[in-house]
């Protein structure tokens, strides 16, 4: 399992709108091959900044997403509230539960 770590600054004022696009944008995500659900995190401190996690089976099934009409729905929906692009990485479990 891959964990897709997206974080997420947007413009001040647009957090609810972001959290609603990522809300409508839940099931693009779900339908996609190779993905296994999603969170979102907010930071207490710096209120527009987010994490978005997404599991997925494989880097590769992450890129299938971002080549499928699913990816540019997902950014039609959230783009607009971004303050600057996402940063994406990919990291896998080594410690925990």
């Amino acid at each position: 399992m891959v964990i897709e770590f997206a974080e997420i600054d947007v413009k001040p004022g647009m957090e609810a709108e972001f959290i609603a696009g990522v809300e409508t944008s839940r099931p693009l995500f779900l339908r996609s091959p190779g993905c296994h659900g999603l969170v979102l995190h907010r930071s207490i401190e710096q209120p527009q900044h987010f994490i978005l996690n997404i599991k997925w089976d494989s880097v590769a099934a992450h890129e299938a997403f971002r080549a499928a009409p699913e990816f540019a729905l997902w950014r039609a929906n959230v783009s607009a509230c971004f303050a600057a692009a996402p940063n994406v990485w990919h990291g896998e479990r080594v410690v925990g539960a």
